[in-house]
């Protein structure tokens, strides 16, 4: 259907911004090249707006183009300041390469590196040994400060305070680009469009230094149709990782897509080929549900597999069209002396995460959004007690859709 890579991710939706674009799309027509994109190890798991390059990368591989994940082991020791109002808390070396490695389990759930295909590399590798006055004569004398500060990272940074080790990012997310030019011939680099400048720094630094051809592509920073930040919820971010973020709550995330993005997500984050999607793009209303559980079902199988996908939506399937209550339900296990006395209600809420705070719980009892086993609870002092138990356990509710199920040790 696409003559190339370049014209499916333009159909999805992935391309914001391009440098030579006429040039890239013959490049990309015509040869295999590699590309890469670059993960930051500040935290041990990527989170739902990561999936936007992730899946960059898988359809680069399915047009047979290398992907090269870079783990920035090394410029996560400095911090880029893009889109931050204040400097990123510093990591020891030990912390960033635990994070580096779980990264790197759950980049591999869309990238196949067997055999060559692709490539996961830490920049520490080539960043940690870099002599400072060698760089500055050979790298940094490429550099304009001026063209520097006028770059949209840097300018929002000013206005908080910008200090002399982030501004050195650019200059070394442009060398990462440089290193992979000369070794791996790595001719694109992807990001979100945020890094714009920096990765626009990489390849006039390839032009000057190497006289080589190298191009950039930003994707959109995505938000909700509502205005929300991708991936951000009332509780907190939405993780890959299934201690984080549970695969049936992954899996609830999606459900509960607004309306007006359902299409747009399901070009970017499934492989669903477009005519399929412009058979759901006819549903309206109600109807709209279905594409909304085959977009949460492909999303999650993509990051946690076949498996627990099945097991989430027959989770939500049971709760919400039979009232049952089966496996997948995000659960936490209590003493069961706990129980003795009484546990509040809006204390056990909090200690699950259905709620940020005891205080919270018993607001939403007030608005009438709290049940236990189905009944909703309308005294702010209620406690349950080992009785409430149903099955071996006791199934919480906030609002009209976030379940928790508490089993009693």
């Amino acid at each position: 259907m696409f003559a190339s890579v370049y014209d499916e991710l333009q159909a999805r939706g992935f391309v914001e911004q391009v440098s030579d674009e006429e040039e890239l799309k013959t490049l990309l027509k015509n040869e295999k090249i590699s590309c890469y994109i670059g993960f930051d190890p500040t935290a041990d798991s990527l989170h739902v707006g990561s999936l936007v390059p992730l899946m960059a990368l898988h359809h680069m591989q399915r047009y047979g183009h290398r992907p090269i994940a870079i783990l920035g082991g090394g410029t996560a020791m400095v911090g880029d300041p893009s889109g931050k109002t204040e400097m990123r808390k510093m990591l020891t070396r030990e912390q960033i390469e635990a994070n580096a490695e779980k990264i790197k389990q759950q980049i591999a759930r869309f990238i196949d590196f067997q055999e060559g295909l692709a490539l996961v590399l830490d920049n520490a590798e080539w960043l940690l040994d870099l002599k400072y006055i060698d760089f500055l004569r050979d790298i940094g004398r490429h550099f304009s400060v001026n063209r520097m500060l006028a770059a949209e990272a840097y300018k929002i940074r000013l206005e908080t305070g910008l200090s002399f080790l982030e501004f050195n990012y650019q200059l070394l997310q442009a060398y990462d680009y440089l290193i992979l030019y000369r070794h791996y011939d790595c001719r694109l680099q992807m990001g979100g469009n945020d890094q714009w400048g920096n990765i626009l720094a990489g390849t006039e630094l390839i032009r000057r230094v190497e006289g080589g051809d190298a191009y950039a592509l930003t994707f959109p920073l995505l938000t909700t149709a509502s205005g929300q930040k991708m991936g951000k919820t009332a509780e907190g971010a939405v993780w890959l990782d299934p201690q984080k973020t549970s695969p049936y709550d992954f899996y609830q995330y999606w459900v509960n897509t607004d309306d007006r993005d359902v299409i747009r997500f399901m070009k970017l984050f499934t492989v669903l080929p477009l005519d399929v999607i412009a058979e759901y793009e006819k549903l309206q209303g109600e109807a709209l549900r279905e594409a909304k559980r085959k977009l949460a079902y492909e999303v999650t199988k993509f990051v946690h597999g076949p498996e627990e996908a099945e097991r989430a939506a027959e989770a939500a399937r049971a709760l919400f069209e039979k009232g049952e209550v089966v496996e997948g339900v995000p659960e936490t296990e209590i003493p069961a002396s706990e129980f003795e006395q009484g546990f509040p209600v809006a204390t056990l809420f909090a200690r699950v995460g259905l709620t940020k705070s005891s205080s919270e719980a018993r607001r939403l009892i007030k608005q009438g959004g709290v049940y236990v086993n189905g009944e909703r609870i309308r005294d702010e002092q209620a406690v349950l007690t080992r009785e409430h138990m149903q099955d071996g356990a006791i199934l919480l509710r906030a609002g009209k859709k976030r379940y928790h199920r508490v089993r009693l040790v």
